[in-house]
């Protein structure tokens, strides 16, 4: 997913907590995403319409201004497709019943783990059908073993180790160098 912001997957992330929205859209963009942080609900709708080239939204429920669940009510009036994961903190079953209700497609809650999250994005976009817009393959050959970077795995014959995030992205480094 390593490219120009033209190629890589559009996230819109709707989060109102500027340190956890700023480490997230970081880490997001790190993984090859094209990440746009919006700060409230408002925003968001206002970016998403202006836009309108967004593969995946990422939103927090309790924000000021337009809530998450006001927010994905009305980007599914508009894209009934469009992967929703909701980011909060609401974590009781009445909330994730209606997140889903609304039509998320998953609903993670805080404090979360980033790798846990990548990989649940990782996992609707499959699903969803979403192509990357980037040609670029990231399976890379290193002498018996093959190393896929979007699937964070190191193969060999019958061997299989899964990388953490950290992992993947220091080989990706050694095999581009």
């Amino acid at each position: 997913m390593k490219s120009d912001g033209k190629n890589k997957i559009q996230v819109l992330l709707a989060e109102d907590d500027h340190n956890l929205g700023s480490i997230l859209k970081t880490f997001l963009d790190a993984k090859g995403y094209s990440t746009t942080l919006c700060v409230n609900g408002l925003e968001a709708l206002e970016t998403y319409r202006e836009r309108n080239n967004f593969d995946f939204c990422i939103i927090d429920v309790m924000m000021p201004v337009k809530d998450g669940f006001t927010l994905a009510k009305d980007i599914r009036k508009e894209n009934k497709k469009i992967p929703i994961l909701f980011l909060t903190a609401k974590s009781m079953q009445e909330d994730k019943q209606k997140g889903f209700e609304l039509g998320a497609d998953d609903y993670l809650t805080k404090p979360f783990n980033m790798d846990e999250l990548l990989m649940r994005m990782q996992a609707i976009i499959r699903r969803s059908g979403i192509k990357n817009r980037d040609k670029t393959q990231n399976i890379f050959k290193l002498s018996s073993y093959v190393f896929d970077y979007n699937r964070q795995l190191l193969t060999r014959e019958s061997f299989e180790q899964k990388l953490t995030s950290k992992e993947s992205d220091l080989l990706e480094l050694y095999v581009k160098t």
